[in-house]
């Protein structure tokens, strides 16, 4: 049976409410405000949660919410993810646990609330997702890293007017693409999604990097300053062939009369 609770203003010397608390049996007490307990008796609580104990020193004439603040320090649930059972049954938050028949040495079982434990399951299954898929990434990167000195190496070569055989761009280009692939592979979420597409395009950096050596390797000159200008010359026949205009049209040597010859 729960107690019911009214309020009433009384001429207690503040003018301010006092709640009324109707307990079992007909006795009306002042209500108590929720952690409002520092007076009274002392009890010890025997709190078991799994495989863990606590003893729990709080006034007799605390709620089971105020045990839940106290709890929330020893095991780190907040009190709305924890379920307090006495005797089997589930108490509220409001219930006093003298009225609730609480008394020292009294053991009290403690769950963890199974929405908020799947809730942390669901969490903690996120963050190993996340780290997977950064340690992927990293892994990749450090690869990319590798081959990047070698394709520096390669640019100073070209740059200094070296030669190099064309087998050297064609299997970096190859170990870059694996590593694009990699990436391609990697199932990613939140931040370290964005941490994979900025890989992929460092990657396809390098890669075009190489087509621009390779081409350069291949045509030393290609990039050369002093472009050769040329400038075409057309040259006019009496045909008219290479003008820019039409030729003038010629006479015609064939004569045309209109003189007729009669036959017999």
């Amino acid at each position: 049976m729960k107690s019911s609770t009214s309020k009433r203003r009384v001429n207690d010397g503040f003018n301010r409410e006092i709640g009324w608390e109707l307990r079992p049996g007909g006795m009306l007490v002042q209500k108590r405000d929720v952690g409002d307990a520092s007076s009274g008796p002392m009890i010890k609580i025997k709190v078991s949660h799994g495989s863990y104990h606590h003893d729990i020193t709080v006034p007799a004439q605390s709620t089971f919410g105020d045990l839940k603040m106290v709890l929330s320090h020893e095991t780190g649930l907040e009190p709305k993810e924890q379920r307090l059972l006495f005797r089997g049954k589930e108490k509220e938050d409001e219930e006093c646990l003298e009225m609730a028949g609480v008394k020292d040495t009294s053991k009290v079982i403690l769950l963890e609330d199974p929405a908020s434990k799947e809730k942390k399951l669901e969490e903690m299954q996120r963050n190993q997702f996340i780290l997977k898929a950064y340690e992927a990434v990293a892994k990749v990167r450090a690869e990319v890293e590798r081959l990047s000195e070698k394709i520096i190496a390669l640019e100073a070569t070209v740059r200094s007017g070296g030669k190099i055989m064309d087998k050297e761009f064609v299997v970096l280009t190859e170990l870059l693409m694996m590593q694009l692939l990699k990436l391609d592979s990697i199932e990613a979420d939140g931040e370290a999604k964005v941490q994979r597409r900025i890989e992929v395009r460092r990657v396809q950096s390098f890669v075009d990097m190489l087509d621009k050596l390779k081409a350069q390797n291949s045509n030393p000159f290609s990039n050369s300053k002093d472009v050769a200008s040329v400038n075409t010359k057309w040259e006019t026949f009496e045909s008219g062939l290479g003008s820019l205009h039409a030729p003038t049209p010629l006479q015609s040597s064939t004569k045309i009369t209109q003189d007729w010859e009669v036959f017999d």
